[in-house]
């Protein structure tokens, strides 16, 4: 099967703590709630894992096949969501909380006085030039929402992205079908975090360090899983 690359304007090596390991992406369908992801890592991935391999999945294909993408039609937002959007920091890599449908959101998934008081943190924060205080406060559950783009796949370029559920237990799923260790990821093109991991002793800041360049791409390549493999 030739599903397995190096995507466009992406590298293969990095080294890190003076280790060198390549990273694969590799292509699968489209993955919705009928898929189980268990099944989708066996279908493309079983056949490269070598031995010493690490396997990584993006938050939202977990999050796709456990109906954590939301239709932008379904969530109305309430007049909070709208205000609160606008002093959102706007990024060329991601919508965010950006628009009143992902605000809405991490108002669900977070509670109301937890973003208010990110919200809060957040103005104080600009006011010492400090970033990043918002989802400090908020969390990974509001970090990882995300709202369609330019570059988002059909269906869900209509759909709000929600973090997945149990992200460790679904690494564990994972890796009992392939045989060898599991992340999930939450990388964009300006870094990001492991959110799952199998077994539970991988060093996630390490792992985090590797996938920092966003190997997968954060395009139309349809790349959403990989292979970590020590050189």
């Amino acid at each position: 099967m030739d599903n397995i690359t190096v995507n466009d304007r992406k590298v293969k090596d990095i080294t890190v703590d003076g280790i060198t390991y390549e990273r694969y992406a590799i292509k699968t369908h489209v993955i919705t709630q009928k898929d189980k992801i268990e099944d989708v890592a066996v279908q493309y991935a079983k056949e490269h894992i070598k031995d010493g391999d690490i396997f990584f999945i993006t938050e939202k294909a977990v999050g796709c096949t456990q109906g954590r993408a939301i239709p932008m039609k379904d969530i109305h937002p309430r007049k909070l969501a709208k205000i609160l959007c606008k002093f959102v920091l706007k990024t060329p890599y991601g919508i965010g909380l950006g628009i009143p449908e992902t605000m809405e959101m991490a108002l669900r998934e977070c509670g109301t006085p937890r973003i208010l008081f990110a919200a809060a943190c957040s103005a104080v924060g600009k006011v010492f030039h400090k970033r990043g205080w918002f989802y400090m406060i908020a969390g990974e559950k509001a970090r990882s929402i995300d709202g369609p783009c330019d570059c988002t796949l059909p269906p869900y370029n209509e759909c709000v992205s929600l973090s997945p559920l149990n992200p460790d237990e679904v690494c564990k799923k994972v890796s009992e079908v392939l045989g060898c260790p599991v992340l999930v990821t939450d990388i964009n093109d300006l870094g990001g975090v492991i959110m799952g991991a199998y077994p539970k002793d991988i060093d996630r800041e390490k792992m985090a360090k590797i996938l920092k360049d966003n190997p997968l791409g954060q395009s139309h390549e349809q790349t959403p899983m990989g292979i970590i493999r020590k050189v």
